[in-house]
């Protein structure tokens, strides 16, 4: 016996969510002045997961933003993901702080290929220390669009412009509590967000 109910149906040209984070597929090409908006916020947003993935030290958010054969020029030579992570990791239990701010974009897409200039400001915090060092910088990337991953980075080349101390010493007093944590524990991951501080 039937339940009078229709089939749900999708609404023509509705995007369907695709496997990796930034990567939409839809029945009907959208039109270029659409598809140039929709592809230039996929990128921002891999700029971004890139960032907060570093800042939290969640290895995978990190890797999603780049391709597997992705080529990292951030010192004296260039290294993969894999190199990267490798020496960048053991230096994250000696700071207390690592963030990333990401502001000005420039973004070039030429069909499935896209080259972007993002300037940065990251801010370290060390344990020890009673100061942290801003460095300030871009990143100039060039995005590769590929059919199982979608936009993603396949060659960073960073430069650093300048850097300088602050005095950090009054942290503590300030912040009253930590309740940031530069892991998956952090607040930001949680669902729902709690108000703060939690009950114990």
């Amino acid at each position: 016996m039937g339940t009078g109910r229709t089939p749900r149906q999708r609404a023509p040209g509705r995007a369907r969510e695709g496997r990796a984070h930034n990567v939409t597929t839809t029945d009907h090409p959208l039109p270029s002045e659409l598809q140039a908006l929709v592809d230039r916020q996929a990128i921002v947003d891999c700029l971004e997961r890139c960032a907060r993935g570093i800042d939290r030290l969640d290895v995978d958010l990190y890797r999603s933003a780049f391709h597997d054969d992705a080529v990292d020029c951030h010192g004296d030579k260039p290294v993969t993901t894999d190199e990267f992570l490798e020496m960048w990791l053991p230096k994250q239990p000696l700071r207390d702080a690592n963030q990333h701010f990401l502001t000005n974009h420039t973004i070039d897409i030429a069909g499935d290929v896209a080259h972007a200039e993002t300037y940065f400001i990251s801010l370290v915090k060390l344990a020890e220390l009673d100061d942290l060092e801003l460095i300030g910088g871009r990143y100039v990337d060039r995005f590769e669009r590929r059919a199982e991953t979608g936009w993603r980075i396949a060659l960073r080349v960073m430069f650093q412009e300048w850097r300088a101390r602050a005095d950090a010493a009054p942290r503590a007093a300030i912040l009253g509590v930590d309740w940031g944590r530069r892991d998956r524990t952090d607040p930001s991951y949680e669902r729902p967000l709690r108000p703060r501080p939690l009950d114990d």
